[in-house]
């Protein structure tokens, strides 16, 4: 990758609907300059799609949570693939240090976050569990 190709993906992570004659302006290239460089991108795995990102009103009246779990030796496997059938679990970290895994979870109220970390917690091979309710988000760079 060079100097176009990350501002290129740059440009695109702002904003994946922009056009190509807007990139190719942008970026002072030609427009099948700008056309051939994401297909390659694409081609390669270098971009692996386009997604919507959610704004704050998107997200409003979501309660999120991070769960820190402690997994019993040999147990991860079994764990994940309970973890993975929940709709309210969206995303799953693996971590190094005192926790096993570290779980992004989100509920439409405090009665249903309570009964998902009591599911959670109920899973065979959780050893333990610590919960920290999301309050406000300060920065958030994610794409």
């Amino acid at each position: 990758m060079d100097k176009l190709d990350r501002a290129l993906i740059s440009r695109l992570a702002d904003d994946a609907r922009v056009s190509l004659a807007t990139l190719s302006r942008s970026l002072g290239v030609a427009r099948s300059t700008i056309q051939a460089r994401i297909e390659r991108l694409e081609n390669t795995g270098v971009i692996a799609g386009y997604t919507v990102k959610l704004g704050e009103a998107a997200r409003r009246g979501r309660i999120r949570a991070t769960v820190l779990l402690t997994i019993e030796p040999r147990a991860q496997p079994a764990v994940l693939s309970r973890l993975r059938a929940q709709p309210l679990v969206e995303r799953i970290h693996t971590t190094s240090g005192r926790f096993d895994l570290l779980l992004q979870v989100a509920a439409e109220t405090t009665a249903a976050l309570d009964a998902l970390l009591d599911e959670i917690g109920a899973i065979t091979g959780v050893r333990s569990s610590e919960s920290l309710i999301h309050l406000s988000t300060k920065l958030d760079r994610a794409t």
